[in-house]
């Protein structure tokens, strides 16, 4: 089995270092040249299973990599960042010298915006991994840079927050699968050839 994750493409906050948990922001047309470029990644094979994020820069890049099938799973968006949703990391500095996201955490949003853990963010996505792990066949994922950061840690047995070891870029490919019968990671944060 091979577990193929795709971090969606740039939109204006990616791009811009803005934390962008829950708000739906639509691809830049960068990041619409990334999704395309996926396709060259899935459009080949068959998947037992894919699956995307609600949110629409998730479903667009899929989309536009021509996943065909794609279901939208709640477990797959992205940490909810609270308070700090829209902000910098440099701009949370300013106020809280040192924060690091992986190790402090985040303050409480609004309603729309109150904030996960990263014990939360694993609990999803070991959720999401019990699918994964159901499918009988391949499984595409189209999710979020932290998010899917986790995801890996996760698939590896670690803990959520040593997630904080796997850097992703927007537009880029990973692969999870197994070696010798234990998890492994395939390939990681890897650009479209």
């Amino acid at each position: 089995m091979d577990v193929i994750l795709l971090r969606h493409g740039e939109t204006e906050w990616s791009r811009d270092g803005r934390h962008t948990g829950l708000t739906d922001l639509p691809l830049t047309e960068r990041g619409e040249e990334q999704a395309r470029a996926l396709g060259r990644v899935v459009r080949e094979r068959a998947f037992a299973l894919a699956l995307s994020s609600p949110a629409r820069r998730a479903r667009e890049t899929a989309r536009l990599a021509g996943l065909p099938a794609v279901e939208t799973d709640p477990h797959l968006w992205e940490w909810d960042y609270g308070g700090y949703e829209g902000i910098t990391t440099p701009e949370i500095r300013a106020t809280r010298p040192g924060w690091y996201l992986w190790r402090d955490g985040v303050v409480p949003g609004d309603a729309a915006h109150p904030g996960e853990s990263v014990a939360h963010v694993g609990e999803r996505a070991d959720k999401v991994i019990a699918r994964i792990r159901a499918a009988d066949g391949d499984v595409a994922l189209v999710s979020h840079g932290h998010f899917l950061r986790v995801l890996a840690a996760r698939w590896l047995g670690l803990p959520a927050a040593d997630g904080r070891f796997f850097r992703l870029d927007t537009g880029t490919y990973s692969a999870l699968g197994f070696e010798h019968g234990e998890p492994a990671i395939m390939w990681w944060n890897a650009p479209v050839p």
